[in-house]
């Protein structure tokens, strides 16, 4: 397989139509290599418009999601960026390649040896990967510049969004199945938020998402 003619075809076919036009961004997809972070057996389909298993129930985000989500963040090399949901690796080594560092945390441990594996042999130098549970976030060295949930959320946590600083970008995929909203929220200020869903979606959510209180009469 030509794996730098699909890493081309993945972006001009399928990333740029969508509406990913940062070239920063289009560059770095094309440099880090997808296929080193994807499970041996799908190995030929790193290119591909689908959600590749990496076990535990989880997998990586689409192509065009990834691209979506730094075209967002707009990542600046000073950055430092809390990933909650580490998977294969792949996208905290794209966070990792225009940031400061990156600290990638995952609740199973198999996908924390799989990414810290995976980054290792890479050569990322600038990634911690934890094992915890990150899904209200992850107060060790916060407030970050920038933080990415990789899965699914109810709801937005207060104590995720208070780990942002002020001019921080948060990325999530807030609601739940059949429709989930992909959105940016920027700290303006102290304890102020706004908020810009940007596309719909549906991904796994996280474990131990918190959940809105039941309403109660």
């Amino acid at each position: 397989m030509n794996f730098e003619q699909a890493r081309f075809n993945m972006v001009e076919q399928q990333i740029r139509p969508w509406d990913v036009l940062d070239q920063d961004v289009l560059d770095l997809l094309m440099a880090v290599r997808r296929e080193e972070f994807v499970p041996a057996a799908y190995k030929t389909l790193a290119f591909a418009d689908i959600e590749i298993p990496i076990g535990c129930g989880q997998s990586m985000l689409k192509p065009v999601i990834e691209g979506k989500i730094l075209q967002a963040l707009q990542v600046k090399r000073s950055d430092t960026v809390l990933e909650v949901g580490a998977g294969s690796g792949y996208f905290a080594a794209l966070l990792a390649a225009c940031s400061d560092w990156v600290r990638t945390i995952d609740i199973e441990p198999e996908l924390v040896k799989l990414a810290a594996e995976n980054l290792a042999r890479y050569g990322v130098e600038n990634v911690i990967v934890e094992d915890g549970d990150a899904a209200a976030g992850w107060s060790d060295r916060a407030p970050y510049d920038v933080i990415v949930m990789s899965g699914g959320l109810p709801m937005l946590p207060p104590a995720l969004l208070a780990q942002l600083k002020v001019g921080g970008r948060l990325f999530a995929f807030v609601g739940e199945a059949p429709v989930m909203k992909a959105r940016l929220v920027t700290c303006v200020g102290e304890g102020a938020y706004k908020s810009e869903d940007i596309f719909e979606t549906v991904v796994p959510m996280l474990k131990n998402a918190q959940r809105p209180d039941e309403f109660r009469f």
